[in-house]
């Protein structure tokens, strides 16, 4: 019986494997997107702030993307010290090809010490950013970003932000 399943089976895995296209390839376009910002400050009391903001992205569709987004920042002051991490998935929707709408949520994981009264935190908290902006084709399929989101969840006295207004100003390459 082993004689006789083996080469059927070769022959069928042959025919299979064997078969050719007559038609035109389709070209496969890259669906990846990667980009970011990076943000940087300098302020009173020997203040200094530097953030970086990378992400993944595909292209669902021409105008659809989703993807995570991450956030590192760090700040420092003759007062105090602060470092916070971020992770979350983001949607953007692109129209026209020159402007975009886009949602992000973001968990932020803060830890802060002031300096001045030997006080330390450790927080989270959750953003839900809603927003839009204007995109400037900078070379081949690269573009700046520069939007304003709002943080939806924000609430002015329990929140570790000062504002749930956020300006962005950001690159993509892939799109």
């Amino acid at each position: 019986m082993k004689k006789f399943i083996i080469p059927i089976m070769l022959m069928v895995s042959g025919s299979i494997f064997s078969q050719i296209t007559t038609s035109t390839p389709v070209a496969e376009t890259n669906r990846w997107t990667f980009g970011g910002g990076i943000g940087l400050g300098f302020g009173n009391n020997s203040s200094f702030y530097l953030q970086a903001s990378p992400r993944i992205g595909y292209r669902i569709t021409d105008d659809l993307e989703g993807g995570v987004v991450g956030s590192v920042s760090w700040q420092t002051s003759d007062y105090y010290k602060s470092t916070m991490f971020g992770v979350g998935p983001f949607a953007n929707y692109y129209f026209a090809r020159s402007f975009y709408v886009g949602a992000n949520l973001q968990h932020y994981f803060i830890n802060y010490k002031d300096k001045f009264y030997d006080y330390k935190v450790n927080e989270q908290e959750t953003a839900l950013y809603l927003g839009g902006g204007y995109m400037q084709r900078i070379g081949g399929n690269s573009f700046m970003q520069l939007g304003v989101m709002y943080n939806v969840l924000w609430k002015e006295n329990s929140s570790v932000f000062s504002s749930g207004l956020v300006p962005s100003i950001g690159f993509v390459v892939g799109l």
